[in-house]
């Protein structure tokens, strides 16, 4: 069985249906004797240029490992679905597991509206024990 990673997009009136467009896929695969290694909902983000009129669109991340038959049928099965727009398949070398970069800058992007911020008082201490090693150090 080969890796690959399937990006797909979803029309944005539909992104309420892509759980249960995932779960079918999945079971697609599944049935199929492969492995789902990841599986990200990258939500609804704007595209690169309009596709059918349309400016955004709901994206779905899988890297999965399946045999061509399996991939085969699930491209057919994204090609006959109105609802998905794009869709993208790349052969890997290997299982990619780790979050994706869209995945960790979301993450990152979340904890700063939570206000997982530093104070200000932190900073201060911070900055006084940098200033006193700078001193240190030039006087020897």
């Amino acid at each position: 069985m080969r890796h690959y990673e399937v990006v797909f997009l979803v029309h944005p009136d539909q992104s309420e249906q892509v759980p249960a467009m995932v779960e079918r896929y999945k079971s697609l695969v599944e049935s199929g004797n492969g492995k789902i290694h990841r599986l990200e909902d990258w939500g609804r983000r704007q595209l690169a240029y309009p596709i059918q009129n349309l400016v955004k669109a709901h994206y779905v991340l899988m890297n999965i490992e399946t045999s061509l038959d399996v991939l085969n049928e699930l491209v057919d099965t994204f090609r006959f679905n109105d609802a998905v727009l794009r869709h993208l398949v790349i052969k890997r070398d290997g299982p990619e597991t780790e979050q994706s970069l869209i995945m960790k800058n979301k993450d990152d992007k979340d904890k700063a509206e939570k206000g997982d911020r530093r104070r200000r008082d932190d900073d201060g201490a911070i900055g006084t024990a940098d200033a006193d090693d700078a001193v240190e150090t030039a006087e020897a």
